[in-house]
Parts: C-alpha cells; sequence; structure tokens
C-alpha cells in the first residue's frame, strides 16, 4: 500500500466512501485518510451530508398535506 496524495483521495472519495473501488484504491486511500487531516474533515463533512439527505428522504408528509395534494390531483384531473 501507498498513500495515493490528496488529488487522487479527493477526486475518488465519494465512491470510496460508497465502496466502489478496487481493494488496492480503498486501502491507498483509507491510508491517506488516516494521515491526512484536510482531507479527513472533507470525507466527514461528505459522510455527514449523505446521512443527513437519507434521513430526509426517509420523511414522510404530514397525512393532511398527503390530502390536500390528493385532493388538488384530482381537481386537476377530473376537469381534463
Amino acid at each position: 500500500m501507498s498513500d495515493c496524495g490528496c488529488e487522487k483521495a479527493r477526486r475518488d472519495l465519494e465512491e470510496y466512501l460508497r465502496n466502489e473501488v478496487c481493494k488496492t484504491q480503498h486501502a491507498d486511500i483509507k491510508e491517506h485518510l488516516e494521515r491526512c487531516p484536510a482531507c479527513r474533515d472533507e470525507a466527514l463533512v461528505a459522510t455527514t451530508l449523505t446521512d443527513v439527505v437519507a434521513r430526509a428522504c426517509k420523511e414522510s408528509a404530514p397525512e393532511e398535506l398527503r390530502d390536500q395534494v390528493l385532493a388538488r390531483v384530482r381537481a386537476i384531473q377530473a376537469g381534463h
């Protein structure tokens, strides 16, 4: 294994975080992140952002809003 450097680590960071790189690349990027605080911070931001978006996608609209939207859609469809 060898430290791949900031440029490569940052270029491949998203794929690394989703485990979409080969084992060698994964090991090289992991080693780099262990040694480079700036890239490690960038990885933390990317991971945090991904987690926040994933949680937001799991939330559902309030039932009242859902009913209002469906009623409006039905009204529009009835007019066509």
